[in-house]
């Protein structure tokens, strides 16, 4: 999560404080994630620093210092929104390197230990759910931030029922042949081609 893109957001609605800018950050995000206010405060700090935001030049350093956005700020903000997030290779999830890590280890049922995350994840999505039915009207940041936990942890239950099954039919079938000395390796790369 980009706090730095946060706050310029914020600020392009006119000029804030620090603890200001921590509440509505905190409001509109659902409530979701909590921001230390020293972060904050560091954030804008560098914000400043960078010539993205303009700091009361008359207000004494404290929590009622006004900032606000500058037109570079304005630009590099609108540069963010607009630029899409890296998603060529796989972030490194815990849960995948916990399977991969299982199917390997003598001793360890993977396939429980797929079934005692997608029980949990299962629990999850229900907390998530009855949190959007008691609240998801009331407030439209806190139900999409809901509506994108709940598309996360369903994707992640579908990856661990195809995990599940992949691995059950790969135990059913007999082992590939070993290469001959003669025929050439072929390392694969991951990632998307440019």
């Amino acid at each position: 999560m980009s706090i730095r893109h946060a706050l310029l957001a914020l600020l392009s609605e006119g000029p804030k404080y620090g603890l200001q800018l921590r509440e509505e950050f905190e409001a509109r995000t659902g409530d979701v994630w909590p921001l230390n206010v020293g972060q904050v405060y560091t954030t804008l700090q560098r914000l400043e620093r960078d010539g993205l935001v303009q700091s009361d030049d008359d207000a004494e350093p404290g929590p009622q210092r006004g900032f606000r956005i500058t037109a570079e700020g304005a630009q590099e903000l609108d540069g963010w929104l607009r630029t899409p997030p890296n998603l060529e290779s796989p972030p490194r999830d815990e849960l995948v390197i916990k399977v991969l890590v299982a199917v390997r280890l003598p001793g360890v049922d993977v396939h429980e230990v797929i079934q005692t995350h997608r029980r949990y994840l299962v629990e999850l999505m229900q907390q998530w759910t009855r949190l959007k039915e008691e609240e998801g009207d009331l407030d439209l940041g806190l139900a999409l931030v809901v509506d994108a936990e709940l598309y996360r942890l369903d994707s992640v239950v579908q990856w661990l029922d195809t995990a599940d099954g992949r691995l059950k039919r790969a135990a059913l079938e007999p082992p590939p042949p070993a290469p001959s000395p003669a025929t050439p390796q072929i390392r694969r790369r991951t990632g998307v081609r440019r």
